[in-house]
């Protein structure tokens, strides 16, 4: 399928042909020529057809990835109006099975490396060995299809395997990092019910090891439902209580058979929460059919991976990506989990990584990349022969960080990056072997996705920025929000604003050209006299300054109908907010963003709040200024540092004295 080049700026990367004809997209295309006689000569052509021909477009990727279930495939779903469809109704599968069937027993399934280097590695036969002992000791302690394991773990081979091991019985499984505290685990895990929690003694962060066997023993005691706690030696530390805890070893110490339960396509496989950020964290459940079809498609079709590349991403146990990686498994895929921080004791540490385990595929957030510039990273002495592809997902990627991976990575590999969400567990729109890349756009909507920007009136539009919705149903979409009985919860949080259609929250413009431009949350848009700006488009201006550490941007509606537009920045070391560079960021912001939406003020801070996953805490921020408490805008445990977060109560009601007032603009100790 050739290159689409025809509408504005060039690209800065172009598929080749062969590669792209011998990936899997490209023998997917021979494949749906073949089976509907529908031979595609374009990415945008069969993007369509997979929209439009939806029954036939999913019933050809349970096909091509060889889906293996009981029952019958007919119909592909049921119902008539988002949110009440079901994929699938009459096909039993199970999401384990799929992650499990693949590599000889002595091919390499796993790897898990710790922030001081040293690593472990799984061959497929240890991973299904140690997954069949552990889901028999699960079975023989009177766990069912349905009740609820539960870990508190990073990221390493234990989660991956209780997720595994819970799975294969049809039991639904959840995980929360060790950076959590013990009430804000429970209160996240909690709302399950569950039977069994896994934990670990702690996990390496920043040079140091964190011990949390006295947090995991305080998560037990607020679990009442917990008939079995299983400890693991993550850190090598010793068990406190050997009464209250079974060793890990035990529970995978006895060989058994390896067994399947096929569950109906829906069955809940996980829960994920979301932030938790404005109240109790939301359970979204996610079916194993779903998942499975999902991620063979993304996974396998967009990214490209199959049997014996490596994949990796940065990630910890609290964010959807860490899921995305063990699907990587669904394609035959070795996967990489890691536990540290991504830049200690460097910013390169993600690229040494990639560079140790061969990956084929390594995945960042956009805050990485911009710290790894600014930190004047070289990679050029490091071994990344076999990386084809940096993905790149958590929020907008700025221009200049396309041109830095080029120059510093090489022009063949390809930067992959892609919005989605939690939500969906996957992602709206990204890149595909044959999709050239643009500076600062996400190469095109997925498949199977039906992504449009629409306007405040609910009509599609090209070229300008609008709502991100999709207008019929994906897969995995959320089977229901957990202790949502009649699913009111669910249906306000997507459908309340355009019934029957999923709204997203992001603020995007498709491009005449089908690649996608994320610029923010909807819900935190600059609208200045009527003229809107994503704060995305804020971010890539400020945050290519070598001075600044980071941005936030808050535009607030406040009393006496005014609105303040404030910048908050941190600054680098050594940087002071003077008169030359408050103008300076002015003058960027007008003539590369919009000179309608130069800050009021531009106020330095020592640091700034975000979630657990690294997101910026635009919302709360907003709230907190136009009155609402720190402790009702945000719940402090969803938050990686409350106190900065507290010190916006200051700027309640916004800086009355306008950007003269040289003090209130410099916040610094």
């Amino acid at each position: 399928m050739p290159a689409d080049t025809a509408h504005g700026n060039p690209p800065i990367w172009l598929p080749d042909d062969a590669e792209a004809r011998s990936s899997q997209l490209g023998k997917f295309c021979e494949f749906i020529a073949k089976k509907h006689r529908a031979p595609i000569s374009s990415y945008a052509e069969l993007q369509q057809w997979s929209v439009d021909s939806r029954d036939e477009f999913w019933q050809s990727i349970w096909d091509f990835f060889d889906i293996a279930a009981d029952g019958e495939r007919q119909p592909v779903l049921s119902g008539s109006t988002m949110p009440g469809i079901h994929w699938f109704p009459n096909a039993y599968l199970n999401y384990a099975e799929h992650a499990l069937r693949h590599g000889a027993d002595d091919a390499v399934a796993m790897i898990g490396v710790v922030e001081p280097g040293t690593s472990v590695t799984y061959t497929w036969g240890q991973l299904r060995a140690q997954v069949a002992s552990l889901a028999s000791w699960l079975r023989r302690r009177g766990v069912i299809n349905g009740d609820r394991v539960v870990g508190y773990l990073p990221n390493g081979p234990h989660a991956v395997i209780g997720l595994l091991a819970a799975a294969s019985i049809g039991a639904v499984w959840s995980v929360c990092g060790q950076d959590y505290s013990p009430a804000a685990a429970a209160a996240r895990l909690g709302q399950l019910e569950p039977t069994v929690l896994i934990a670990a003694d702690g996990y390496h962060w920043n040079g140091t090891t964190r011990d949390r066997r006295d947090a995991a023993e305080e998560l037990r005691r607020s679990l009442p439902t917990l008939r079995e706690c299983v400890h693991v030696p993550h850190l090598g530390l010793a068990i406190r209580d050997d009464e209250l805890w079974t060793p890990w070893q035990d529970t995978i110490a006895d060989p058994a058979p390896l067994q399947f339960d096929r569950v109906a396509f829906d069955t809940p496989l996980w829960v994920l929460f979301s932030s938790g950020t404005t109240g109790q964290p939301k359970g979204i459940v996610h079916g194993h059919g779903g998942v499975v079809l999902e991620h063979c498609k993304l996974l396998g079709l967009h990214f490209g991976l199959s049997g014996g590349d490596r994949f990796t991403w940065y990630t910890t146990t609290n964010w959807m990506m860490w899921n995305l990686v063990v699907s990587g498994l669904l394609t035959g895929a070795t996967i990489v989990v890691y536990d540290g921080s991504p830049v200690h004791p460097t910013p390169r540490r993600m690229f040494e990584l990639a560079a140790e385990t061969r990956a084929r595929m390594l995945g960042v957030s956009p805050g990485y990349l911009l710290a790894a510039e600014k930190a004047g990273v070289e990679v050029g002495d490091l071994d990344l022969g076999a990386l084809t592809t940096l993905g790149s997902t958590g929020s907008p990627l700025p221009p200049q960080s396309y041109f830095w991976v080029r120059d510093h990575l090489g022009p063949r590999v390809q930067l992959a990056s892609g919005t989605g969400g939690t939500d969906v567990v996957s992602g709206f729109a990204g890149s595909t072997p044959n999709t050239p890349v643009w500076p600062g756009e996400i190469s095109a909507v997925n498949l199977g996705v039906a992504l449009e920007s629409w306007d405040d009136d609910g009509h599609p539009q090209v070229g300008e920025v609008g709502e991100l919705v999709v207008t019929r149903p994906m897969p995995s979409m959320p089977v229901a929000f957990w202790n949502d009985p009649d699913g009111r919860k669910y249906r306000e949080a997507y459908f309340s604003r355009y019934p029957g259609v999923w709204r997203h929250g992001d603020w995007v413009t498709v491009t005449p050209r089908g690649s996608v431009i994320v610029t923010g949350r909807s819900d935190s848009t600059l609208n200045r006299h009527g003229v809107r700006l994503g704060s995305a488009e804020i971010y890539q201006v400020v945050e290519a300054f070598p001075e600044i550490a980071e941005a936030l941007v808050i535009g607030a509606e406040l009393d006496g109908g005014r609105y303040w537009l404030a910048l908050f920045v941190v600054l680098a070391p050594g940087v002071v907010l003077d008169t030359e560079l408050d103008a300076r960021l002015r003058s960027a912001i007008a003539s590369q963003a919009s000179p309608r939406h130069v800050p009021d003020d531009i106020i330095a801070l020592t640091s700034l709040p975000h979630t657990r996953t690294g997101k910026k805490l635009e919302i709360p921020v907003k709230r907190i200024i136009q009155g609402v408490p720190p402790a009702v805008a945000a719940s402090r445990d969803a938050v990686d540092d409350p106190a900065a977060l507290t010190q916006f109560e200051r700027y309640a009601g916004g800086v009355r004295q306008g950007p003269s007032d040289r003090d209130l603009r410099r916040d610094q100790p």
